[in-house]
C-alpha cells in the first residue's frame, strides 16, 4: 500500500470516528430530552408575572419543553391564592390551587438525566435534588445563582415550603399570575443560597416575596421571573 493510500484509508476511519462519536453524542442529547421532566425556564414571560393565568404559565413551559425536543405534557410550579368575594355581604371564600398537586406524581428528571425527586413529598422534603448544578433550564445550562452577573435565583412559585398555595394574606401570587404591576409573589432559591441559612431562605420554593410584578422588580431582589416546569405525563 502506498503513503497516500495509507493515508486516504486513515483519513476515512478518522472521519468514521468522528461522525461515530457525533452520532453517538446526538443520540445521548436525545434519550436526555425524552428523560427530562424538570427544568427551569432559560427565559421569562413576555410581561412579568402576568402569564394570562395558570394555562398561559404551562404554556410557557410547553413551548420551551417543544422547542428542547420534548413531547411530554408539562405544568409551571405555581400556585394561586385564595379568594375572598365580599359581594355578597357574606364572604364567600375559594380556596387556591397549590403547585404540587398540579405537577403529576414524578419521578423527575432535568435534562441531564439527573434524578431531581422521586415523587411529591420527597420534592417537598430535604431529600430534594434541586440545586445550582441540577436546577437546569430545558436546554441543559445551569441557570445563574446567587453571586452570578445577573443573579436569577429566584424562581416564581407563590407557594409555601409543602408547595400549598400560601394563607399568609396579602399578594402572594401577582394577582394569580395576571399582574405585571403592582402585588408581589412567592419566589423560591433555586441554588439554595440566600443572606442566611434559615430554612426558608434556602428553600427552593419559598424563600421570600417579590419587589414587585414587572419585569423591572424582580431583579431588585435577585429575580428574573423564571419558572419551574414539570411533566405531568
Amino acid at each position: 500500500m502506498t503513503n497516500t493510500s495509507k493515508f486516504t484509508t486513515f483519513c476515512g476511519a478518522l472521519a468514521l470516528s468522528v461522525a461515530g462519536g457525533a452520532l453517538a453524542a446526538h443520540a445521548d442529547g436525545a434519550t436526555d430530552v425524552e428523560k427530562m421532566s424538570f427544568f427551569i425556564t432559560s427565559v421569562a414571560g413576555s410581561d412579568g408575572a402576568n402569564f394570562g393565568g395558570l394555562d398561559g404559565a404551562d404554556a410557557h413551559c410547553t413551548t420551551l419543553a417543544k422547542a428542547a425536543g420534548s413531547s411530554k405534557s408539562w405544568a409551571a410550579y405555581l400556585s394561586t391564592s385564595m379568594v375572598i368575594d365580599r359581594s355578597s355581604g357574606s364572604p364567600e371564600v375559594t380556596n387556591g390551587i397549590s403547585a404540587r398537586d398540579r405537577i403529576g406524581s414524578g419521578p423527575w428528571y432535568n435534562s441531564k438525566g439527573e434524578m431531581i425527586a422521586g415523587n411529591v413529598d420527597e420534592l417537598h422534603s430535604d431529600q430534594v435534588n434541586i440545586s445550582l448544578a441540577t436546577g437546569l433550564d430545558e436546554t441543559g445550562h445551569e441557570v445563574n445563582g446567587r453571586g452570578g452577573k445577573p443573579n436569577m435565583h429566584d424562581i416564581l412559585t407563590g407557594s409555601d415550603s409543602n408547595g400549598h398555595f400560601s394563607t399568609a394574606g396579602g399578594d402572594t401570587t401577582c394577582s394569580n399570575w395576571t399582574s405585571n404591576g403592582q402585588g408581589s409573589a412567592i419566589v423560591g432559591h433555586h441554588d439554595r443560597v440566600g443572606l442566611n441559612k434559615s430554612r426558608n431562605m434556602i428553600s427552593w420554593n419559598s424563600a421570600h416575596g417579590s419587589a414587585g410584578c414587572g419585569a423591572a422588580d424582580f431583579p431588585k431582589t435577585g429575580g428574573a421571573g423564571l419558572l419551574y416546569c414539570f411533566a405531568t405525563n
